[in-house]
Order: C-alpha cells, then structure tokens, then sequence
C-alpha cells in the first residue's frame, strides 16, 4: 500500500506540473517576469529524490509499519496535500512552481496567505517529513528536510525580492 500512496503523490506531482505550465503561459502572456530559475533544477531533483527515497529506502532496508507512527503521518500527508491545493486554488492563475511575478497586480491576502506568506512551503516541508516517515523512512525524512531547507531559504530569499516590487 505504502508504493501506492509514492505513486499517488507523484501523479498529484503530474497534475501540479500541468496546471503550472498553464499558469506560467496565462503570467507570461501577461508580461510576467520570471525571477531566479538558477535554483529550480535543484528543487525539482529534491523532490524527485524524496519519492525516490521513500521506496528505495523501504524496499532495500525492509522497513516496518509502525501503526503508531505512520497512520499520524499519513494524516499529516492529506493535510499537507490539501493546504497545497488550497494554495492553488487561492492564487489561481498566479501560481506555478516557477516564480513569476505579473506587473500590476496586488499581492494575494486571502485564504491561506491571511496568516503566512507562503503557506505552500508548510505544506512542502509537512510533506517532506510524514511522507517518508509512513513507512518508517527516516533517512529520506532526514535527507529530504535538510536539502530542501537549503533550497527553501534560496527560493524564499527569491520570492521576497520578487514580490517586493508588487
């Protein structure tokens, strides 16, 4: 079940891929500008690297369910995945996994970004660590949060700068 629930969130990786190059089309059609793409290689092998992890580490050290562990954990992926979505949904058109910043346009105050400035990167970082640790994946966990956090600090730094000219 646990390769189910990978597979899962690699074709609800598909669906954000689609939506985000029609969302990058709708911002560039609109003059958007695209700022700092030097990271995004490296956010994608991440993200690419955290599935990867999560069944290469089960399948070669024959991890356990641990019942205790992993039904909270996957809780925290459903939730994660839902903030993701509502993030989506918030931005609309303005979202996609590149950062593009359209002229003229207000920034966004609404459902999740009334509280935080970039609530998808709770979800990212939510997801990072309960995804592996379902099935007791600790070293993805671990592997994943520490790189991703070095390409979080950069990507944020980049979104910042970006939107302060909003």
């Amino acid at each position: 079940m646990y390769y189910l629930l990978i597979l899962a969130v690699g074709v609800e990786r598909l669906a954000e891929l689609v939506v985000s190059k029609r969302h990058a089309r709708w911002a560039f059609e609109r003059g958007g500008v695209e700022h700092g793409r030097s990271h995004y290689p490296v956010m994608v092998a991440i993200h690419v690297g955290l599935l990867a992890g999560c069944v290469a580490e089960v399948a070669l050290t024959d991890r356990s369910f641990l019942p205790w562990l992993g039904w909270p954990m996957l809780a925290i992926v459903v939730l994660s995945q839902a903030l993701r979505w509502w993030c989506i949904k918030t931005l609309g058109p303005r979202w996609n996994t590149l950062v593009i910043v359209v002229p003229g346009l207000p920034l966004v105050t609404k459902g999740p970004y009334r509280w935080l400035r970039h609530p998808n990167y709770v979800a990212v970082v939510a997801e990072g660590i309960a995804l592996p640790l379902v099935h007791s994946a600790w070293i993805t966990a671990i592997a994943f949060t520490v790189l991703n956090a070095f390409v979080l600090a950069k990507r944020i730094k980049v979104e910042n700068a970006a939107l302060a000219y909003v």
